[in-house]
């Protein structure tokens, strides 16, 4: 299983995480999801994940990937 771990942009609160979450869940080779909201992380886990997809998906929910 791979894993990408990606710190993102507006991550403040619990309401963010269950947003990120409910974007990501059903994309393509996503298996798991864990927003740190601490920290602005987001760790994902599944197979053949797209990186692209993913960046672009949080991007549309208002969490960037930060440069």
């Amino acid at each position: 299983m791979a894993s990408l771990e990606l710190k993102v942009e507006n991550v403040k609160c619990g309401g963010c995480a269950s947003a990120i979450q409910d974007g990501l869940k059903n994309m393509k080779g996503v298996s798991g999801i864990e927003v740190d909201v601490a920290n602005g992380t987001v760790r994902i886990q599944g197979e053949d994940i797209d990186t692209a997809a993913i960046h672009a998906r949080l991007a549309e929910l208002g969490y960037p990937v930060a440069a």
